[in-house]
């Protein structure tokens, strides 16, 4: 009796919604992003899961708050996620 889906090769959605610790090839689910500050363009380094108030270095406004996992961005703030 053949198994209804194929353990060796899951589709990318199905390994997206598993554990980090639990798919076929471990990865994080956190990643570097720049976000460029809606007031004086300049562009800063963000980890996405930040913990503390990240603030913008030219005009010192609030880019991102913390939660309980991910840092929430500021309305207007754009942002682009960093390659490894």
């Amino acid at each position: 009796m053949p198994l209804a889906k194929d353990l060796l090769h899951p589709t990318l959605e199905e390994e997206r919604r598993r554990h980090k610790k639990k798919r076929l090839v471990q990865s994080p689910n956190s990643y570097f992003m720049d976000v460029k500050c809606p007031g004086c363009y300049k562009i800063t380094t963000v980890f996405s899961h930040a913990q503390t108030v990240v603030l913008c270095v030219g005009c010192s406004t609030v880019l991102c708050q913390p939660t309980g996992g991910k840092a929430r961005l500021t309305e207007g703030c754009s942002f682009r996620r960093k390659q490894h």
